[in-house]
């Protein structure tokens, strides 16, 4: 038996499956783990760009390891801890991107052979503290303007992904105040 609820939000029907489906579809193609039939995401296209994402985190956070040992100068020891901050976060970023990626069926690529050009970021290593806090906002500001087009991409089709892609935007959004901010706090 069907059960149907009527949205609040805009009186549309919606009919809900009866549980006796719900449970037969769920013993269907058991390996696909998360994967039931209602997936309504394209795999292959959202787990592409998952890996595109995953090599973005994985350079940002080299490059903020980078400019965490590089860091000199009256400021560096405040900015140096900005960097490492953000170099756990983006670290944080990739496992839970390589997380979803296994969960959707995929294999996340670590290979460092193509890192730098699946990245969406570049690696810009900046050669003062300045120069390295201005690469390292404009590197949140790809990464939340890709974010952004991955949340409208996602829509309603792999709202799991998308809400991760939404939280990770979030953060990308915090690092990039930060990196402002600091920019400010020298004057520049």
């Amino acid at each position: 038996m069907n059960t149907t609820a009527t949205s609040q939000q805009d009186d549309s029907m919606f009919v809900l499956t009866d549980i006796k489906t719900l449970r037969a579809r769920a013993r269907q193609n058991v390996e696909e783990g998360a994967v039931t039939i209602g997936y309504g995401g394209d795999r292959e296209s959202i787990i592409k760009l998952l890996n595109e994402a995953l090599a973005t985190e994985l350079v940002c956070v080299l490059r903020y390891k980078r400019h965490y040992f590089m860091a000199k100068g009256i400021h560096s020891e405040s900015v140096k801890s900005e960097f490492f901050q953000h170099a756990k976060e983006e670290m944080a970023h990739a496992d839970r991107i390589a997380k979803r990626i296994t969960e959707l069926g995929g294999d996340p690529d670590f290979s460092p052979d193509t890192l730098s050009s699946r990245s969406h970021a570049e690696y810009m290593p900046g050669d003062s503290l300045v120069s390295m806090i201005k690469e390292d906002l404009i590197a949140e500001r790809i990464a939340i303007e890709s974010y952004r087009e991955m949340v409208s991409f996602l829509a309603n089709n792999d709202p799991t992904t998308q809400r991760m892609i939404k939280e990770i935007l979030a953060m990308e959004e915090e690092h990039a105040d930060d990196m402002a901010s600091l920019l400010e706090g020298m004057k520049v």
